[in-house]
């Protein structure tokens, strides 16, 4: 297994188990403790994790693009709401849209009116919510799960075939040279068929995300319409963006 694989795995255990040991990583993954070491400090010196004594925890729980397996995250709440209501704004009657999995994204999805809407999906949490909502036509693409996540390659096969109007993409981390990343591999099919596929592509991130760079590129700044936040970025920071011809929203 290469070690991008390796620094894939040690963070998807740690988005589920909150904490690890090198014991376990060495047994679950099949190399030394002295790799897993190794694997640590490169995680730790791009500032994902924390070493503790024997093993590392999370440096920041809530910023990995997916939701827990048991509840929706609540920290940064008042962000996430202020991006949905802005979110809404692009969105009319009628639309076709895509809900990408998130927090955010969830946020938004709470937030819809049930009027006539389609809305694609492959978020478990976001199906849940929208299911009760009768005038909103829901489309799940279908999959095997990732935690609270659909993937899989007849999922985007699906979506490719979709006229969506308008994509709402969540990421972990929001970059000037790397773009848009995360770090769970699987996920990443579903959100370049999002992007290839709608007319419009708005990326949905708080203001914690900008500067910050997982583990995968999965889209360039300049493929989608712009990128909706809340108001706590810096003003110096969105003329950054804006100099790069990047739309904030």
């Amino acid at each position: 297994m290469n070690p991008l694989r390796r620094y894939e795995k040690i963070m998807e255990f740690l988005l589920t188990h909150k904490e690890v040991t090198v014991a376990d990583l060495s047994q679950q993954l099949q190399v030394t403790g002295k790799t897993i070491r190794e694997d640590l400090t490169k995680l730790e010196e791009q500032g994902l994790i924390v070493r503790v004594h024997g093993g590392a925890v999370l440096a920041h729980s809530d910023q990995f693009g997916i939701l827990p397996s048991k509840e929706p995250l609540a920290k940064n709440r008042d962000e996430k709401t202020e991006i949905a209501l802005k979110a809404l704004a692009h969105i009319n009657t009628g639309d076709i849209i895509a809900l990408d999995g998130g927090s955010t994204t969830l946020e938004i999805a709470r937030r819809l009116d049930d009027v006539p809407l389609t809305v694609i999906t492959n978020d478990v949490y976001i199906i849940s919510e929208l299911a009760t909502k009768n005038n909103i036509r829901l489309v799940v693409p279908g999959g095997y799960r990732v935690r609270n996540m659909l993937a899989g390659p007849e999922g985007v096969s699906y979506v490719k075939q979709l006229n969506i109007q308008k994509a709402f993409i969540s990421a972990t981390g929001v970059h000037l040279d790397h773009g848009l990343s995360i770090y769970t591999r699987d996920l990443i099919p579903f959100k370049r068929a999002l992007i290839e596929t709608a007319l419009s592509v708005y990326a949905v991130v708080d203001h914690h995300k900008f500067g910050q760079t997982a583990l995968r590129t999965f889209s360039t700044l300049q493929e989608i319409s712009g990128i909706i936040t809340d108001t706590g970025l810096p003003s110096d920071t969105i003329k950054q963006y804006d100099a790069a011809g990047v739309t904030m929203l």
